[in-house]
């Protein structure tokens, strides 16, 4: 083999390592980069990208965002901050552990070409944490009345959130979605408050 030969082979080799590497430290088989160019793109159009990585988070979103109200504020109205935020931070918790669980062994991915169960159900667990967090941390207020008016202007730009994610990745008019999703929370809420009330 001659001199030029061997570079040609090194430099081969050199070239599969690298490939292979990426791949390893890419296990949803989507670089960061790449990750980011689509989520932040005008065109998202990607059906593959939407249901590996766009609908479990939302699914977890919605479900963190919404299913936590009731337990939040029904501890807030009934026992006052302290406890809401104990009993939010636990319900967030434990909801996305739950939700990424049932994601990930819902489905293996291989036979609907969703990708990764792991990958989807860290996606999942992990927006249904964030959703249920954000308007639970307004409890860390002693006053409850400040605290709960926090709160409710939390989950209102929460809502806002979910509904533009529908409108930019599902194409859901922006009015409609917004429209479902606050409906959905209010019910929620309600049922939180009722139960608080009791």
């Amino acid at each position: 083999m001659t001199h030029s030969e061997n570079i040609d082979s090194e430099t081969a080799y050199s070239d599969s390592a690298t490939s292979n590497m990426t791949a390893k430290q890419s296990p949803a088989g989507i670089s960061a980069a790449a990750f980011a160019k689509k989520l932040l793109s005008s065109n998202h159009n990607d059906s593959a990208f939407v249901l590996r990585y766009v609908q479990p988070g939302l699914v977890g979103l919605i479900d963190g965002t919404v299913s936590t109200l009731a337990p939040v504020f029904a501890s807030a109205i009934f026992s006052g901050s302290h406890a809401a935020f104990i009993v939010g931070m636990a319900t967030a918790l434990g909801a996305g552990v739950s939700m990424g669980w049932s994601e990930a062994l819902s489905d293996n991915g291989k036979s609907t070409g969703r990708g990764s169960s792991i990958v989807r159900g860290a996606i999942t667990g992990a927006a249904t944490t964030i959703g249920g967090t954000f308007h639970t941390l307004p409890f860390l207020i002693p006053n409850l009345h400040l605290s709960l008016l926090v709160a409710f202007i939390v989950v209102a730009i929460e809502l806002v959130v979910i509904a533009w994610v529908r409108n930019r990745f599902l194409h859901v008019p922006m009015k409609n979605s917004l429209l479902v999703v606050t409906l959905g929370g209010l019910i929620v809420l309600a049922i939180g408050v009722a139960l608080g009330a009791s």
